[in-house]
């Protein structure tokens, strides 16, 4: 009996080892970007404390780049058209689960605006930001097919980090005052939910125009079509499907 129930403990030892093993599989057709072409940057932002939101978003096990193979081995194509340049592709949000989108549509709804909430949408109540277009209730994102993402200058640098309790100027200020991003400026900071940053937006210098327009090109090549509202969304058509939920897991290796 001594050896039965140690035979158990062993077993059920064994199975909880292996239950983050196993969780790190992916759905079929999706990939981890790194896998794909390691040489694109990422910075995963629902994964962390600098988005709108402010923490970590429901799903976001790990920072890491989760897409659609095809929509991988696109974006593969455009580093390798960026690269003679000394420019990357930085991803700021890939597949996102269709829980962390229901987070976004609890936040929208609970009646409060931080400071920090403030400076992505200094121009807009919190509750309209659906209605304008700016967040929606269902992802392209969770099909996989969806990417945020900018354009790294290699040549540029050291950036400054990020500091969480520090009060940035809201995301349409100049470069200087507002919360870093890390890349190219590009007029307004990530997720910005404003006209600014729409990518045709005119109320932008022309340096910024140059790189949006850099951007919008170097991934409409690929077949990327980018959202008119949104300088730094992109998806590729034919590539969706179901929205999904299975969270992002830590990459092996």
């Amino acid at each position: 009996m001594r050896t039965l129930k140690w035979f158990a403990l062993i077993l059920l030892t064994a199975i909880g080892l292996a239950g983050p093993v196993g969780a790190q599989t992916l759905p079929d057709s999706f990939v981890f970007l790194r896998d794909i072409d390691p040489t694109i940057l990422e910075d995963i932002r629902y994964a962390g404390p600098n988005n709108f939101v402010g923490r970590p978003l429901a799903g976001y096990g790990a920072a890491e780049c989760v897409v659609k193979r095809d929509v991988g081995l696109a974006l593969k194509r455009v580093q390798a058209e960026l690269a003679p340049r000394k420019l990357s592709l930085k991803m700021l949000d890939c597949y996102r689960p269709a829980r962390a989108v229901h987070e976004m549509v609890l936040w929208a709804q609970n009646g409060l605006m931080t400071p920090a909430e403030r400076r992505y949408n200094p121009a807009f109540s919190k509750q309209d930001l659906f209605r304008l277009g700016y967040i929606a209730e269902h992802s392209g994102h969770s099909t996989g097919a969806a990417v945020d993402l900018t354009l790294v200058d290699l040549t540029s640098g050291p950036f400054p980090a990020f500091e969480p309790g520090r009060a940035y100027a809201d995301c349409t200020a100049p470069e200087a005052v507002r919360a870093p991003e890390g890349s190219v400026d590009m007029g307004t900071g990530y997720d910005c939910s404003d006209p600014k940053a729409h990518t045709a937006a005119n109320a932008i210098t022309p340096a910024q125009r140059r790189w949006r327009n850099l951007l919008v090109a170097a991934m409409a090549r690929q077949g990327f079509v980018n959202y008119a509202k949104e300088w730094w969304h992109f998806s590729l058509p034919g590539t969706g499907g179901p929205a999904y939920d299975f969270p992002i897991p830590p990459r092996r290796g």
